[in-house]
């Protein structure tokens, strides 16, 4: 399931660009998107979001935005508010310093932020193959991909045939 937050993109203000980009890399790994929604800034609305996609059966959450320290970003808020455990916000990737890992019962959910919507390559593409086979990600693994956590913007990019995410 996919949860796009953001008051702009909700009021129609600014045209959604994270759905195709998350759709794109989710059933790039073979996966199948399920339910979306979109919510406002505003925790309780997002939280909403997340249990409806949980109550269709979605297997991930990948919410978008939202997600850095301005007083508006209360993604992280509306994860908790849904029932997050073991969250950890936070890495040592650039780009996806931002990024958000955590869980609602079985149901890994992850906090995306804006630079998935601008760079072809995140902390997403490190974190979300081995999510999808099943491994749980927390602090520990997330600190690990400091070794090689700088992506150097190469063109063009040949990413994963690079050094981003390997020690």
């Amino acid at each position: 399931g996919l949860v796009i937050t953001g008051s702009e993109v909700f009021h129609g203000r600014i045209e959604d660009r994270f759905e195709q980009v998350l759709r794109d890399k989710l059933t790039g790994l073979g996966s199948t998107v399920g339910p979306v929604r979109f919510a406002p800034d505003d925790a309780e609305l997002i939280a909403e979001a997340i249990r409806s996609c949980l109550e269709e059966g979605a297997e991930l959450i990948v919410t978008s935005g939202g997600m850095s320290v301005d007083p508006d970003d209360v993604t992280r808020l509306g994860i908790r508010l849904a029932g997050a455990e073991a969250m950890v916000y936070g890495t040592p990737v650039l780009p996806g310093a931002m990024f958000l890992v955590g869980r609602i019962g079985s149901v890994p959910v992850l906090g995306v932020p804006a630079c998935g919507m601008f760079h072809r390559i995140t902390v997403l593409d490190l974190v979300l193959p081995r999510i999808l086979t099943g491994e749980h990600i927390g602090r520990e693994e997330l600190a690990a991909l400091g070794h090689g956590g700088l992506c150097r913007h190469c063109e063009p990019c040949r990413y994963p045939m690079c050094s981003f995410g390997k020690p």
